[in-house]
């Protein structure tokens, strides 16, 4: 395999973003949940500047893709990182790329002098936990994640009883 380049995804990845956001739902049995489109994915990243995307590529090709931004610890009283997706195609994973990527997300936070490295990882994925022990991580377990969407959100904006769902 050829030596692995990770760099900071542009406008012109756009397309490239949603195809890896389409392969990671499917991989986690999600595929018919995506309904972002380039567009979204443009204004949020490139317009707004809410996330930001690495891609790693070797030989040129585009074979994995990290999203992720900054959150705040009143704790800490400073960001942190927050890693959205990871994601390594499957011919390419076990070699290491996953790991590099992580390893970048790291250094970002280290250089953006943030408190820590967050991320999420869901309760069927095993093989993922287990590469996060791997590489030093710890489950946090004191903790739950809630959350509204959609009608839910809007209603209880609106001052109505929300309705959560769990994904």
């Amino acid at each position: 395999m050829s030596a692995v380049t990770i760099r900071y995804a542009t406008e012109a990845d756009t397309a490239l973003i949603l195809d890896f956001i389409r392969e990671l739902a499917v991989f986690e049995g999600m595929g018919d949940e995506v309904v972002a489109t380039e567009t979204d994915l443009h204004v949020s990243l490139f317009e707004r500047g809410q996330a930001e995307v690495i891609i790693a590529e070797t030989g040129g090709e585009p074979v994995a893709f990290a999203l992720f931004f900054q959150s705040y610890s009143t704790f800490l009283g400073k960001a942190n990182l927050f890693l959205d997706d990871l994601f390594v195609r499957e011919p390419f994973r076990g070699v290491g790329i996953g790991t590099a990527m992580l390893r970048r997300l790291a250094r970002i936070a280290v250089e953006r002098k943030c408190g820590r490295l967050d991320w999420l990882v869901l309760d069927g994925n095993a093989d993922g936990a287990a590469f996060y022990k791997k590489q030093g991580a710890a489950a946090l377990t004191d903790r739950r994640v809630y959350r509204l969407d959609g009608e839910g959100l809007a209603a209880f904006a609106a001052g109505e009883s929300g309705t959560g769902r769990r994904v």
